[in-house]
C-alpha cells in the first residue's frame, strides 16, 4: 500500500512527486507511456511566462507568478539549464498598443514585477532584429527560458532518489475504492493501492477523473505546431518575442532556447485527437510567416526540424487544483494548459498543501535531498576538464554525436541514472543525441548499439520510443556470419 500515487510523469506530476519524497510517505509515480516527460512536457514553448497575460484572480495568473518565483531555485537545485532572457509583446500599431495597455495593467494587477512599456526605437535598441514595423512594446523581465523535458526527467529523478518509485506503461483504466483509499488497475492487469491519489494526467486528466465519477471536467487538445532552427541562428533574438495575444492563445513567438537554437511557433488550432501529433504544411507557413512579421531576418534555410505539442485546454479555461467532489482521498489537477509549465513548481507545492488538508500526514522527511547533481556535460567542458574526465572514464573520450558533442560516457550514464532511458528517444531526450543539424544521421546506429549493450538485449530489439517502435526489423547473414 502506498502513501500517494501521482497519475501522469509530466512536469507537474514530477515535481508534485519530487515535493511528497520530502515527507515520509511511500510514493508511487504512475506513467502510462515508456518513458516520462512523454506528453505535453516534452513539446511546447519552453517558455517560464511573467505573468501579465492571466486574468487576475485566476489559478493561472496566481499560479504563473508564483511558479516563475520558484524557478530559480528548483533549476538550480536540480542542474537544469534557465535563464531569464526576459520576453517583449511586440506592437505594430494602435490597435496593440492597446492592448499593450490593457496586458501592463493586467500584469500589474497579478504582481508581476519589472514591468515597462517601450516605444519601437527603445524596443529596437534591445533587439535590433527586430521589424521597422514595430511601434512598441511591453518589456517583462522576469520572462525566461528552460528545458522543459530536462526539468521533468530531473524532477522525476529527484523524487526517485528521494525513494519514490515510477511504474512507466501503467496507463490507469479503473479505480475502486477499498478500505484504506484507492486501487488502481493499469490496462496491462497489473495494480497497485494507495490512501491519495493525485491526478495530474495532462491531456488524459478528464478520463482520469471520470474512473472517480468527477465528470464535470472536459479536456479537449490544442495544437500547437514549431520550427526550431539551429544554432547559427541561435542569436537572432535574446528576449522571447510575442505578438499580441488573442482568445487562441499568446500567439506565433520567437525565442532562444537554452541549448542555443530558435524557436518559432506556436500554432494554435483545437483538434479532437489526443494524440495527433502531426504537423501540417499550413500550419508551418503560419509559423514561417508570422515569424518573420516580427523578425524578418529569419532564415528558414536553419530549420533543422518541426513538431507539434498539444495543450490541455478545459472548458473553464483555468486551472483546475482541488479535491475530488466525489471521491475521497482524491486530488484533481487538470486544465493545466500554458502557462502550466510556468507554473509547475507552485503548482506542486499547493498539490502538497491540499493533501495535507485531506488528512495525508506529512512528516519531514530528514534524509530527503533537493539537489541532483547533472552528469558532466562533455561540450561544456573546457579541454582541460576533458582530459581529466577521460583519463578516469575513457569512455567520455569517444564522441558519438558529433553535432552536439555527446560522448559514449553521457549516454551510459543516462541510461543507469534515474529515471533510466531505455530507447533511442529516452536517450536523446537526457542528452541530446539526434538533436544536432543531421537529426541522428550519424549517431543513431552507435546509441543503438549502446543501449543494447548497456540494456543486455539484441540490437534488434531496441525502439525508438517505446511499444512496437523497433529501429531494426531483425538480421540478415552475409558470408556465413550475421550482421544487424
Amino acid at each position: 500500500m502506498y502513501d500517494a500515487a501521482v497519475i501522469g510523469a509530466g512536469v507537474v506530476g514530477g515535481l508534485i512527486a519530487r515535493e511528497l519524497s520530502r515527507y515520509r510517505l511511500k510514493t508511487v509515480l504512475l506513467e502510462k507511456a515508456p518513458d516520462v516527460a512523454m506528453g505535453t512536457s516534452k513539446a511546447n514553448s519552453a517558455i517560464v511566462h511573467a505573468g501579465f497575460d492571466a486574468p487576475v484572480g485566476s489559478n493561472k495568473a496566481k499560479f504563473n507568478v508564483l511558479g516563475n518565483a520558484l524557478m530559480e531555485q528548483v533549476t538550480g537545485e536540480l542542474e537544469v539549464p534557465f535563464r531569464r532572457n526576459g520576453s517583449m509583446v511586440l506592437a505594430f500599431g494602435p490597435e496593440d498598443e492597446a492592448q499593450l495597455q490593457e496586458l501592463y495593467n493586467r500584469g500589474i494587477q497579478n504582481g508581476v514585477p519589472g514591468l515597462r512599456l517601450l516605444t519601437g526605437e527603445e524596443t529596437r535598441a534591445m533587439e535590433p532584429a527586430v521589424s521597422q514595423e514595430v511601434t512598441a512594446a511591453l518589456l517583462a523581465p522576469t520572462g525566461g527560458i528552460v528545458c522543459p523535458y530536462e526539468l521533468t526527467i530531473a524532477a522525476c529523478g529527484n523524487a526517485m532518489d528521494n525513494g519514490a518509485e515510477l511504474e512507466t506503461e501503467f496507463e490507469v483504466v479503473s479505480a475502486e475504492k477499498t478500505g484504506e483509499g484507492w486501487k488502481l488497475t493499469a490496462s496491462s492487469g497489473k495494480a497497485v493501492e494507495a490512501r491519495y491519489v493525485v491526478n495530474a494526467a495532462g491531456l488524459f486528466s478528464d478520463r482520469v477523473a471520470a474512473l472517480f465519477d468527477d465528470d464535470d471536467i472536459c479536456i479537449h487538445p490544442r495544437r500547437g505546431e514549431y520550427l526550431l532552427l539551429d544554432r547559427t541562428q541561435g542569436g537572432t533574438a535574446d528576449h522571447t518575442l510575442f505578438q499580441t495575444p488573442s482568445v487562441m492563445g499568446k500567439g506565433i513567438l520567437v525565442t532562444p532556447t537554452v541549448d542555443g537554437n530558435l524557436l518559432l511557433g506556436p500554432t494554435s488550432e483545437d483538434i479532437e485527437d489526443k494524440e495527433d501529433f502531426s504537423t501540417t504544411r499550413e500550419g508551418l507557413d503560419k509559423v514561417a510567416a508570422m515569424a518573420a512579421r516580427s523578425v524578418p531576418s529569419v532564415s528558414l534555410r536553419s530549420v533543422i526540424t518541426s513538431f507539434t505539442g498539444l495543450r490541455a485546454c478545459e472548458k473553464g479555461h483555468d486551472f483546475i487544483i482541488r479535491p475530488s467532489k466525489k471521491a475521497p482521498g482524491v486530488l484533481q489537477l487538470s486544465g493545466i494548459e500554458s502557462p502550466g509549465l510556468s507554473a509547475a513548481p507552485a503548482l506542486a507545492k499547493e498539490a502538497v498543501r491540499l493533501l495535507g488538508e485531506m488528512g495525508c500526514p506529512l512528516e519531514p522527511n530528514p534524509a530527503f535531498d533537493p539537489h541532483r547533481p547533472h552528469p558532466p556535460k562533455f561540450r561544456t567542458l573546457s579541454n582541460a576538464e576533458r582530459a581529466a574526465l577521460i583519463q578516469k572514464d575513457p569512455r567520455y573520450g569517444r564522441i558519438i554525436c558529433r553535432c552536439e558533442t555527446v560522448t559514449e560516457g553521457e549516454i551510459v550514464a543516462a541510461i543507469h541514472r534515474n529515471p533510466p532511458a531505455r530507447d533511442l528517444d529516452g536517450v536523446k531526450r537526457r542528452t541530446r543525441t539526434g538533436m544536432g543539424r543531421c537529426q541522428g544521421g550519424f549517431c543513431t546506429p552507435s546509441a543503438v548499439e549502446i543501449l543494447a549493450r548497456e540494456l543486455g538485449i539484441p540490437t534488434e530489439q531496441v525502439t525508438k520510443s517505446g511499444g512496437g517502435s523497433r529501429l531494426l526489423t531483425g538480421k540478415t547473414r552475409e558470408g556465413g556470419e550475421q550482421h544487424d
